[in-house]
């Protein structure tokens, strides 16, 4: 038998994304992947519609329709004119109707494609790169990743095999909250080669799914689930070449997972080629699990083909007709999208990649940094120097609280802790003029998160003033401290004029102690080096 020359790996990736509409897509039923329903008890966000109840007709969920739009066309998609509404016919248990409302021969997307940013060493956007290349003038080498289509469909609820709490109970658990929750199902060529290419895919696709609006895009509730469909091209050593068959992993929920399970296939294919001699054909594709704790994949059942859903027309439905105007309407709304606006704070504003991809993290975090730096600017700062101050102030100050207000279950964002960009911006201007240290300005940050209601509307001056924040600018008083802490530290000083700036920091220190607060140690600084010659 001839030996396996050389492996290369070929992945292409289902991804579903629970839409986060207040409604489920074919009826008034609240949706669980909104925020407001995350926590409803079992089966009781149904309706005659989800169970597919005699005489229960469905009626299309427009904001669906247009939240798919808006991100097939940050995929580069092309938007149908005119798709229509199918029934893939199955029975399962977590399926009311036993037929599912997909799109199968006219999705309303198709046939886009987007160019993969460059990764880091973590399987991350490299956003160092990004800047190297945008200070450098040049262009990084891109990997296409072709886009098949992007079809809207619903929901199955879900069964549990285990009471809530992780009760061991008989039989399995049925809870149709989910069914019928609007899903858009993306749909990549098997364009990608690397397990790292593939994660970084989804990470960039979980960004701007959230950042349009479309999902909360919470994995660990299942908004998005990915399904890489994987197989291996084996070159020999007597020259053929073969194809193993593809192999699906289904309803991953982490970045780690997607990862483990590629690495694994990539791995295992080879040795079960050698085995079974199985090759890629029609009919042999299998559908597998993902065990985390044993770090590998297992065999679910055969995969169906298309012909085994019977698909065809639904009839309660009428066509989706998308004209010009409404494709431009819902185009001229798309946000600028995350690696666009991570790339333009790097260029204008000179952050730091690791700022700018912090920022870009959360989309409403990212238009308060915006809005921050937009006050800041009417307030009198220069553009560049209020991007600086409202990205420490955001980065420090709010994601410290942020931190210290998220639990396990819920994440608290910069954007939620009471505070607003307005109120952001005059700290950054009371500290840009020294009017505020840089703690009593973090303080302050503090105190307006902290007043919750009573903080709409409040003065950060006024606050200040009432807590005695506000720096008094004695000069007289600056240049006794000063020369005291000189006189007191003699070998310091005199570091200090041969040239050894660093050792300023110590000098002062001291004077903020004379001072007790009410002094600004940017201007401490200045006034000691101007005194020791280095001004």
């Amino acid at each position: 038998m001839p030996e396996i020359a050389h492996v290369e790996l070929k992945v292409g990736l289902e991804v579903h994304v629970e839409l986060s509409t207040r409604t489920k897509m074919f009826t008034r039923a609240a949706n669980v992947a909104h925020a407001d329903h995350f926590d409803a008890e079992p089966n009781t966000l149904i309706d005659p519609v989800v169970l597919g109840l005699p005489g229960a007709l469905p009626v299309m969920n427009r904001a669906a329709v247009e939240r798919s739009v808006m991100v097939g066309l940050a995929l580069n998609c092309r938007i149908a004119p005119m798709s229509r509404w199918d029934r893939k016919s199955y029975f399962y248990p977590d399926l009311p109707k036993n037929y599912q409302i997909s799109q199968y021969q006219l999705p309303l997307c198709f046939d886009g494609s987007v160019e993969l940013p460059p990764m880091s060493a973590e399987g991350k956007v490299n956003y160092a790169a990004i800047a190297e290349a945008s200070e450098a003038g040049g262009q990084l080498a891109r990997t296409r990743i072709g886009i098949i289509r992007a079809h809207l469909e619903e929901d199955a609820g879900k069964l549990l095999h285990e009471a809530p709490g992780g009760h061991a109970i008989e039989g399995t658990l049925a809870d149709y909250n989910r069914a019928g929750t609007p899903l858009l199902e993306i749909v990549t060529q098997p364009d990608f080669r690397t397990s790292d290419e593939v994660v970084v895919f989804c990470r960039w696709l979980r960004d701007v799914c959230r950042f349009v609006g479309a999902t909360e895009g919470i994995l660990q509730r299942g908004h998005m689930r990915f399904e890489p469909n994987i197989n291996c091209v084996l070159k020999l050593s007597d020259g053929r070449t073969v194809k193993t068959p593809i192999v699906e992993i289904k309803n991953l929920n982490s970045f780690k997972a997607v990862q483990g399970a590629i690495e694994y296939e990539l791995r295992e294919q080879p040795g079960r080629w050698i085995r079974d001699g199985r090759e890629m054909t029609p009919g042999s594709k299998t559908t597998r699990g993902w065990d985390d704790a044993r770090n590998e994949t297992f065999v679910q059942r055969e995969k169906e083909e298309a012909d085994d859903y019977r698909y065809f027309l639904d009839p309660d439905l009428l066509p989706v007709v998308m004209s010009v105007e409404a494709v431009e309407r819902i185009r001229a709304a798309l946000p600028e999208l995350p690696l666009v606006r991570a790339t333009r704070y790097l260029r204008e504003y000179g952050l730091s990649p690791k700022e700018a991809a912090a920022l870009v993290e959360e989309r409403d975090v990212c238009l308060m940094y915006d809005a921050a730096i937009e006050h800041g600017v009417s307030l009198g700062l220069e553009r560049g120097r209020a991007a600086k101050l409202a990205a420490n102030a955001i980065l420090q100050s709010g994601a410290k609280r942020a931190n210290e207000r998220s639990t396990p279950e819920r994440a608290v964002l910069v954007s939620g802790l009471g505070i607003s960009s307005e109120q952001i911006a005059e700290i950054m201007v009371l500290r840009d003029r020294g009017e505020i240290s840089a703690q009593s300005a973090d303080e302050l940050f503090g105190l307006l998160c902290e007043m919750g209601g009573e903080a709409m509307g409040a003065s950060p001056r006024e606050v200040a003033t009432r807590r005695g924040m506000l720096i008094v600018r004695d000069d007289a008083a600056l240049d006794k401290w000063c020369d005291q802490v000189i006189a007191a530290n003699a070998k310091v000083a005199e570091d200090v004029r041969s040239g050894k700036l660093q050792a300023v920091g110590r000098l002062v220190g001291e004077a903020m102690k004379l001072a007790g607060g009410s002094a600004d140690a940017k201007t401490v600084r200045e006034t000691l080096l101007k005194k020791l010659g280095q001004g």
